[in-house]
């Protein structure tokens, strides 16, 4: 596990402490494109919480980003979200 990984996932266990997370580092095959030339901080998260029950799809990744943070755009350039409640 990176840094950067290590330092989403706590953060993500902070804001979500019963959640499943699994984080995947996707960063080598978008190295390269456009706006992101090291190719570095692409991710897929799947994340299962409790705390996502009764939110639409767009208050979840608010609720994501909120815990992020400061990492976007700097650490993370991009971030597939995949959520759910159980």
């Amino acid at each position: 596990m990176t840094a950067v990984e290590k330092l989403i996932t706590d953060r993500l266990r902070v804001a979500f402490p019963d959640a499943k997370i699994e984080l995947r580092d996707d960063s080598a095959s978008h190295k390269g494109h456009v706006h992101n030339t090291t190719g570095g901080g692409h991710f897929t998260l799947k994340i299962t919480s409790a705390k996502f029950t009764g939110h639409a799809s767009l208050s979840r990744h608010r609720l994501i980003y909120a815990a992020l943070g400061d990492l976007i755009p700097n650490q993370v350039h991009a971030l597939k979200i995949i959520t759910k409640t159980d």
